[in-house]
């Protein structure tokens, strides 16, 4: 397979957004194939990159000649690399405001780079965020008509059914491996060198030019303590005693995390009647292949007898979830957890539009009575259409009249 030629799922959503404002920014980790995805996008266009010395020295040189020269059809890869491309940027949209789909940027690890295109090109950009392969892209299969639920109010007749489009065998590879495109196809041994390198640059390259007061050794201490606590709930002062930083720090440490696209948090669901609940936040890891190449995890045996396998799975399924709601477009989602003193917990809570979803994750293929107490608990005390389940089954099943299971490969 040849990963260059994989079709994203947002392929046909950058299109679309060129033709509505002039400058489309697409956002993520590094290696996720933001590059790749802007080419196929706009293959004829005039490329720059801002991380190549030669491209950064002729654009910084005289950046308006640039602009006057390319008014248009000009992709700039790794803007973050020149925080003063914004403004200049800003000018040039100004002069001819009308006109739509000028530019595409890329920018990766940088938490300032969200700021800098908020703030300096308001109304003028729109930004959509790239996370690494979801399982559909690499087995060359559309996008799950799961989706569809999402755009309208949450109803029982939109929910799916049938066999998943994905087998378990197809999910049990994403799952282990993640999505990083270029390693995914190797064999084991270069793909532990290969995310090896990659965590290496990104502590030792991409932190240390970002944060050169950065304690690389505590933060290389703390990523580690994440990918083993990913789908935990966080307390950063326990965090702080492991990794012998300050609890300020940590919180400083979960900032970095989060802004190099790394790390998601999910906050405490607060809109429940109960008084009783955790407001700690719950996050974890983005990508599963870096999770189990940092807890030594090699292979699916290995993953399904190691005592993460749980949190991990629910990891998996929240970032393929939500690669999956952004690709089909549908915008102004929330994220939270659920989680009462007494033990009660939800994985997840969607909140958008559609209204409100709370969906337990259980890597298993069975469920319990016992373990839907909870959630029917919850949709009923907020009066929801339903809950649900998302886990290994081979089937679509209602377990409950308002509780669906859904099969992973579904997603």
């Amino acid at each position: 397979m040849v990963i260059t030629c994989i079709k994203r799922n947002l392929f046909s959503q950058v299109l679309d957004l060129l033709n509505y404002f002039p400058v489309v920014v697409i956002l993520g980790l590094r290696q996720v194939g933001k590059t790749t995805l802007a080419k196929q996008v706009a293959p004829d266009w005039r490329y720059f990159d801002l991380e190549n010395p030669r491209d950064y020295e002729n654009f910084i040189a005289d950046p308006n000649f640039i602009f006057e020269r390319y008014p248009e059809k000009l992709i700039i890869d790794e803007a973050q690399e020149y925080p003063d491309l914004f403004k200049i940027l800003r000018g040039v949209i100004d002069a001819d405001r009308n006109k739509k789909g000028r530019y595409i940027l890329t920018g990766s690890s940088n938490p300032e780079l969200k700021n800098h295109v908020a703030e300096t090109l308001a109304g003028r950009v729109a930004t959509i965020e790239l996370g690494t392969l979801k399982a559909n892209e690499y087995y060359d299969k559309p996008l799950s008509q799961f989706y569809n639920l999402f755009k309208q109010k949450l109803a029982k007749e939109n929910i799916v059914n049938g066999a998943p489009p994905l087998t378990k065998n197809e999910i049990d590879y994403m799952w282990l491996r993640g999505g990083f495109p270029e390693p995914i196809r190797y064999n084991d041994a270069n793909y532990q060198t290969w995310m090896q390198k990659y965590f290496d640059s990104y502590i030792n390259r991409d932190l240390a030019k970002l944060f050169p007061k950065l304690n690389k050794i505590a933060y290389s201490r703390f990523i580690n303590i994440l990918s083993r606590m990913s789908g935990s709930i966080l307390n950063k002062a326990n965090i702080g005693r492991t990794v012998e930083v300050h609890e300020s720090t940590i919180r400083e440490y979960l900032e970095i995390a989060q802004g190099t696209y790394i790390f998601r948090l999910l906050l405490s669901y607060e809109k429940s009647a109960t008084k009783s609940i955790v407001k700690m936040p719950k996050g974890y890891m983005r990508d599963t292949g870096l999770i189990h190449y940092l807890q030594k995890i090699d292979n699916n045996e290995s993953l399904y007898n190691n005592q993460i396998v749980g949190c991990s799975f629910e990891s998996f399924v929240i970032e393929e979830l939500l690669k999956g709601i952004e690709a089909a477009g549908i915008t102004n989602v929330d994220t939270y957890y659920y989680r009462t003193r007494n033990g009660a917990e939800i994985d997840l809570i969607l909140d958008g539009y559609f209204g409100t979803l709370p969906i337990e994750i259980k890597y298993g293929s069975t469920v319990f009575p016992r373990q839907l107490q909870t959630l029917e608990r919850f949709v009923t005390e907020n009066k929801l259409p339903f809950g649900m389940v998302i886990n290994q089954a081979k089937q679509v099943e209602w377990l409950r009249p308002n509780i669906i299971q859904i099969p992973v490969g579904w997603l």
